[in-house]
């Protein structure tokens, strides 16, 4: 009752006061209130204002859930700054592509390419470019470089960032893993066919045959029922298989004859192969000059030559191969004679400390650098095959003299190069014990009915 007069009395001031001012007044005054109400029914209350929280969910969250979890609170945010923005593009090296092509392709130009490669540090690296590799350009909306990356191959890559003046460079190696593999074969017809039945590539079939070519001819001793078994490794990369490895243990049967190499690695990072008692498998000189290839000449002083009809000794061992197969010094030594030299032709001689020689003759060309004073590493290759001077075809033809006097290279005895360091020798004896269990035990464990095969 009593608000019901409050009411009553309010309403009639309000009445007085009106009457009190014009028209025109109340109408603007009217007009006023409206706008107010407005407002103020558009806006919330204090008591009820919040803060618009977002959840970022999950993907199990946003495709499974029912229900919406409510916040407790407003979490903070935090404000990270924006990150310059990347446009990369990527370029391809081409068989005669330059770096300057490459540039004008990524729409990059001459003084992009001077900048890059002059400012030292490791930008000479872009001026040995390979076809297949990559480059990765970081260009920014004016055109400009930012960025570059240099992806050489699957383990290396270089990356070139922008500074003021210069660039900084980010050299980058990736690590391989090494995992051990074993495999074994029988020759029935060649080591080639029998290492690729074992499931090995070329290459690992002629670093075995470079491991044993010591002791054993290839293209000479090989019998069918010879065999072999090897431990080595696989390198991969992120699951991904990138080489092959070393080979880490082998043995070889050849004629009934058995051989075992053991690589070790030594105190100053070398490595080689030695026998299980610490012999080194390398001698000092290898056994043939050319890989697999066949004897179409032996030895023979009373031998009648081919050209000239005449009684003429042959005084080395001639290698039919194809035409410009590599042929190999087969020791370490210097070049005393690079040229042409009567009926042999074209010639290259060796001499090894001071009691060996070898010579290669009717070559078809010479290895680069392959010149008289010139010095050689056993294995490099010196020459090619050919059929220079009084030849019928191409081949290689090889005499190996002691003390200036000529020997039968296929039966010559071969010295033997340094054992394994004494001080070392302990523990590879422990270490190839280990390894021959290995095989051993491998072979044991393959049913004799895969052991011809893998």
């Amino acid at each position: 009752m009593a608000s019901t007069q409050v009411t009553t009395q309010i309403s009639t001031q309000i009445t007085k006061v009106a009457k009190a001012y014009p028209k025109k007044h109340l109408a603007w005054a009217s007009i006023a209130s409206i706008i107010t109400l407005v407002v103020l029914a558009v806006l919330p209350a204090p008591d009820a204002s919040a803060k618009r929280t977002t959840l970022l969910l999950t993907p199990e969250l946003t495709s499974n859930s029912t229900t919406k979890p409510q916040p407790t609170e407003t979490p903070a945010l935090t404000l990270e700054p924006l990150a310059l923005k990347t446009h990369w593009s990527k370029q391809t090296v081409k068989s005669g592509d330059t770096l300057s092509h490459i540039f004008k392709r990524a729409g990059l130009n001459a003084q992009d390419v001077y900048n890059i490669t002059h400012f030292g540090g490791n930008s000479k690296a872009l001026t040995r470019l390979k076809p297949g590799q990559e480059l990765l350009f970081d260009i920014n909306e004016e055109g400009k470089l930012n960025q570059l990356n240099y992806i050489e191959s699957k383990l290396e890559s270089t990356l070139f960032i922008k500074t003021d003046n210069s660039y900084a460079v980010n050299k980058t190696t990736k690590q391989l893993t090494a995992y051990s593999k074993y495999s074994e074969a029988t020759i029935s017809n060649s080591l080639f066919q029998a290492g690729q039945k074992a499931g090995l590539s070329q290459n690992l079939i002629m670093e075995l045959a470079n491991v044993f070519g010591w002791d054993v001819d290839f293209a000479l001793d090989i019998r069918k029922g010879d065999s072999f078994k090897l431990i080595y490794e696989e390198m991969y990369l992120d699951g991904e298989k990138i080489k092959d490895g070393n080979i880490l243990a082998a043995q070889f049967i050849n004629q009934g004859k058995v051989f075992t190499a053991i690589q070790h690695e030594s105190e100053n990072g070398s490595k080689n192969y030695f026998t299980p008692e610490g012999h080194s498998m390398r001698k000092a000189f290898l056994r043939s000059p050319i890989n697999f290839a066949r004897i179409s000449s032996h030895f023979n002083l009373r031998r009648k030559h081919p050209v000239l009809h005449t009684i003429r000794a042959h005084k080395g061992t001639d290698y039919a191969a194809s035409r410009g197969t590599p042929i190999k010094s087969t020791g370490d030594g210097k070049i005393i004679y690079a040229g042409r030299k009567g009926g042999y032709g074209r010639v290259v001689i060796v001499q090894h400390g001071q009691r060996y020689r070898t010579l290669y003759a009717h070559l078809n060309g010479y290895a680069k650098n392959a010149r008289s004073g010139k010095r050689v590493k056993q294995g490099q290759t010196i020459g090619y095959v050919g059929s220079s001077g009084l030849a019928t075809g191409p081949h290689l033809h090889y005499e190996f003299y002691l003390n200036g006097a000529v020997r039968n290279p296929v039966t010559v005895k071969l010295p033997h190069a340094e054992p394994i360091a004494k001080n070392e020798k302990a523990n590879f004896l422990l270490h190839a014990e280990s390894m021959q269990t290995q095989l051993a035990a491998y072979a044991n464990a393959i049913s004799p009915s895969l052991a011809s095969n893998n």
